[in-house]
């Protein structure tokens, strides 16, 4: 009987950029997202993370925002009052595309660190669409990945501690565009990078 074949799974980068610590009483403020490979049986093929990208600036949803976390975007909060797109039809795009550029594969979303991202844009995905297309699970943590590669504790890693080669030549800017893309070459190195080997000890002799 043969085995059951399971689907290639596409990896998106995904950043977004907020005005607080929480979803809900604080607001998604722009989401970006870049393609950066597709990994099946054969392994990882990095994409070309300008070439399938999304991004919506969206209105508040609150009238609660931490200056600190503002500051950081440098969005102008009361242009998005008014400028803004509706976050239902902002996420509805967003869940169309993902669906769009996944054909024939899952999608996963993928972040660094994922944890801050994944938390708004899940739940901005129920509130304002009922569903994901990620599911409830479908994302990678950057941070993670090279933690596990690397052999080191996850609180000791950062960009600054890791090898040059992995790291995209981009600016951090904090547009989350920007931002999606150069964390999509962070990945697709990440991904073939062959991490750090432990040398074999000798094995004991008899005596």
């Amino acid at each position: 009987m043969s085995a059951r074949r399971v689907k290639p799974s596409l990896y998106i980068s995904v950043d977004i950029e907020a005005d607080g610590p929480i979803p809900g009483p604080y607001s998604m403020l722009s989401l970006g997202a870049a393609v950066a490979g597709v990994q099946d049986g054969a392994g990882f093929t990095a994409a070309d993370p300008e070439e399938r990208t999304f991004y919506r600036e969206l209105r508040p949803i609150s009238q609660e925002f931490v200056a600190e976390a503002l500051a950081v975007s440098g969005l102008d909060r009361d242009r998005l009052i008014a400028e803004g797109a509706e976050p239902d039809v902002a996420l509805a795009e967003f869940a169309a595309w993902v669906r769009e550029v996944s054909a024939g594969a899952q999608p996963v979303m993928c972040g660094y660190p994922a944890s801050y991202d994944w938390t708004f844009l899940y739940w901005y995905l129920i509130r304002f669409t009922g569903s994901s297309p990620f599911g409830h699970s479908g994302c990678l943590d950057m941070k993670t990945l090279y933690a596990t590669k690397a052999r080191l504790p996850l609180r000791a890693v950062a960009k600054g501690t890791m090898p040059r080669e992995l790291l995209s030549r981009r600016r951090h800017t904090h547009h989350a565009l920007d931002d999606a893309i150069e964390q999509a070459e962070l990945f697709a190195r990440l991904m073939r990078w062959p991490g750090v080997t432990v040398p074999r000890l000798p094995r004991p002799v008899k005596s």
